[in-house]
């Protein structure tokens, strides 16, 4: 052959090759919304090539060669298709390809407090979630605050720290409350001198879920999240707009009235959340010291969001909450005449500026920056002492996420700011901090077959007054069957030291000296679970499922609030630890319009200090939730409900009595509105019905641990409109 023919021969070859190559390109759609699904994957069977789809549900495969070849589409949570076709391919038109979703509509839930673009079915990290109608249904029973939505989940309690002025905190697996992380969208909220408060001044209309991840957290946002974090998720504008209005009153003459609204118009969008609250003063008891406290508070949350395009996205928006907030001596509060009353008075002002910045690229990855300040005024005021401050918080994060579904990397810079300054008292010492921590972390979430998912996560932080923090964090899932699924993790986290815990705020903060840096270190922790999911239809009618949870955490060094003589409080670490452990077993079981939810808590809480180990007060080792829901979908909810909670440890020495609370809840839905009505605690469960809250007399009470409600049996009802 000469060297004419090799050169015809190679030009032959040569285009041969390339017209073997063709293009595919698809738009994937999910089958049940008909939205676009971001980060979906499209591979040719038996070869290497591959792609990932955009922002616009869009693949495009380049370089397939010629003759039948197998695409495989598959995006996590949902079913993979296997699709044949032969190349080159007669239409030029992309090819729509729909997948549907696995599992029951929970598995569809997309979780944003780990930062990841994953469903809760393919997440090794444990989370649980309310939403939807169950959000509705719970948030109907306290339409002014979040107490009843997280108090009524498996695991958690609020745990009611002050008799009259009913301030509470979170509590996670019997851990205090200090211990947990609340968020909203991924910001950091409500912390320090505002911690006590907050859970009171967080009206649930504007929700879209709420997310709890319990154990050690830490290395998703820093330290705080020992016992876990809790992430309340806000709705966004949509195309089809949104107004909702909800107008609630109670049987102890308080008054809810909430607003929410949404739109989106090409490159604008809108939410707008306003509600205001009223408590009357309520002594059930008769006892002369209230209850439920007077108290007023107004709340404005306007959010505008700007689309540079469908990949870019920017939020702004402020949060402004004005309270006054008065409990104690009924006669005083309502305006009679009364000598040395005992009143409890806080009142407070929030303003809550935050931006965001989303870019998502074509391959997938996105950007994320976040930016929070958030200014916090409180004054406390008991006879003959005030405790008074402002405290300002700042959150800085930038996130990036790259890699594919299978192979997910999140790599992330941040810094918080937290500091306090009392107003000027001449009555104690000072308490003021100023405290700076510099965090970066990195994060992978990696699939590694379809039945075995792992999720690791390094954080560091330097503390500017506790020095330097590596929290590393680990989680698998096993997918044995479709009916069987194990989750298991651990880490490690840490916990500042701070003036401002459930025990100072017993006291109103009266009489607590500074800590002392010097002497004092961060306490750490160690946390693991593990959890097994197992879900099946019974008899062909009734489905069921069952998560059981083990969990351990420990916690070194722990900062207590002891006495340092006379009258005087001081935060000290004896030698020792505090851990709890237990387990968490939910069972569901579905038949027609019945469903039925019990929930099990079991939790060990100990203090070990030098030989000693005592139980930790106000834990019910103990706990049984219940709910029977007969529901006809978007026409009537009818539920009831009875908890039981176990004999209790108190600080004084003694052990509070076990008691059964016991609720109805009904809502009539009609197309644009529904009415609701609920009766809490109908059987009137009071701790003062059955023991003490204060020793003394009713001008200086010496008030006791609050174990159990004192507001006792209460109707609530009201109608929401939907437009």
């Amino acid at each position: 052959m000469n060297l004419k023919h090799l050169t015809v021969f190679a030009v032959m070859l040569l285009t041969s090759l390339v017209n073997a190559q063709n293009r595919f390109e698809a738009h994937i759609y999910d089958a049940q919304s008909n939205s676009p699904l971001t980060g979906a994957n499209a591979a040719i069977k038996g070869t290497t090539l591959g792609a990932t789809t955009n922002q616009e549900g869009l693949i495009v495969l380049d370089n397939v060669p010629d003759g039948k070849q197998t695409i495989v589409i598959s995006f996590v949570g949902y079913e993979t298709r296997e699709m044949e076709f032969e190349f080159p391919m007669e239409a030029e038109e992309p090819v729509v390809i729909y997948l549907f979703p696995k599992g029951e509509e929970m598995d569809e839930v997309i979780i944003s407090a780990t930062r990841s673009r994953r469903t809760i079915a393919d997440l090794p990290t444990r989370v649980e979630v309310i939403s939807g109608e169950e959000l509705g249904e719970k948030g109907n029973m306290k339409p002014g605050d979040i107490r009843m939505l997280l108090n009524e989940t498996t695991g958690i309690r609020t745990q009611q720290t002050s008799a009259t002025s009913y301030n509470s905190s979170i509590r996670i697996q019997g851990l205090d409350g200090k211990y947990t992380q609340l968020l909203k969208d991924g910001y950091p909220l409500y912390s320090g001198f505002s911690g006590g408060l907050s859970l009171l001044q967080i009206v649930p209309l504007d929700l879209q879920q709420v997310e709890v991840i319990k154990g050690a957290s830490s290395t998703l946002y820093g330290g705080g999240a020992i016992a876990g974090l809790v992430n309340l998720v806000s709705k966004k504008p949509t195309e089809e707009g949104e107004l909702n209005l909800l107008l609630n009153g109670t049987s102890a003459l308080g008054l809810d009235a909430s607003a929410f609204y949404s739109n989106k118009w090409d490159k604008i969008g809108t939410t707008v959340f306003a509600s205001y609250n009223y408590g009357n003063p309520y002594d059930p008891a008769d006892i002369g010291l209230t209850a439920i406290p007077e108290f007023n508070r107004y709340t404005i949350n306007p959010r505008l969001f700007y689309y540079f395009n469908d990949r870019t996205t920017l939020e702004v928006g402020v949060n402004t909450v004005i309270e006054e907030r008065t409990g104690g001596n009924i006669d005083f509060i309502e305006g009679e005449q009364v000598q040395d009353p005992y009143f409890e008075g806080n009142n407070t002002e929030r303003i809550t500026t935050r931006a965001g910045f989303d870019q998502y690229y074509l391959d997938g990855s996105f950007l994320s920056v976040k930016n929070s300040f958030s200014f916090f005024e409180r004054k406390i005021e008991i006879p003959d002492f005030v405790f008074s401050g402002d405290q300002f918080a700042s959150f800085n994060e930038v996130a990036y996420n790259f890699g594919s579904p299978e192979l997910e990397w999140i790599a992330g810079l941040n810094l918080n700011v937290d500091s306090f300054e009392e107003d000027p008292n001449p009555q104690a010492q000072v308490v003021d901090y100023n405290h700076i921590t510099y965090g970066a972390f990195l994060q992978n979430n990696w699939s590694v077959s379809q039945t075995f998912s792992l999720e690791t996560g390094l954080r560091a932080d330097y503390q500017n007054e506790y020095g330097f923090f590596l929290l590393p964090r680990l989680s698998a899932m096993f997918d044995f069957s479709e009916n069987v699924t194990a989750r298991v993790g651990g880490g490690l986290g840490y916990k500042t030291p701070s003036i401002f815990t459930e025990d100072a705020e017993r006291i109103q903060f009266q009489n607590v000296l500074p800590i002392d840096v010097s002497q004092t270190e961060a306490e750490r922790s160690t946390g693991l679970n593990l959890d097994v999911n197992y879900r099946t239809e019974l008899f062909e009618t009734v489905d069921f499922s069952l998560n059981t949870l083990l969990f351990y955490t420990r916690v070194d060094d722990p900062l207590i609030l002891s006495n340092a003589g006379g009258e005087f409080y001081e935060y000290t670490q004896p030698e020792g630890y505090i851990d709890t452990k237990g387990l968490e077993a939910n069972m569901r079981f579905g038949y027609g319009n019945f469903k039925l939810f019990t929930g099990y808590t079991l939790a060990d809480v100990n203090r070990h200090y030098g030989a000693e180990t005592t139980e930790m007060p106000l834990v019910a080792q103990h706990r049984l939730n219940n709910v029977l829901v007969y529901e006809l979908e978007e026409s009537l909810v009818i539920g009831l409900e009875g908890y039981y909670y176990g004999p209790q440890e108190l600080n004084d020495g003694t052990t509070g009595q076990e008691y059964w609370i016991f609720g109805l809840m009904t809502e009539k839905k009609w197309e644009d509105f529904s009415i609701f009505l609920n009766f809490e605690n109908f059987t009137d469960t009071r701790q003062t019905g059955f023991d003490t809250i204060y020793t003394g007399s009713i001008s200086d009470p010496q008030f006791r641990d609050i174990y159990a409600p004192v507001d006792g049996f209460v109707i609530n009802g009201g109608v929401k409109i939907r437009l």
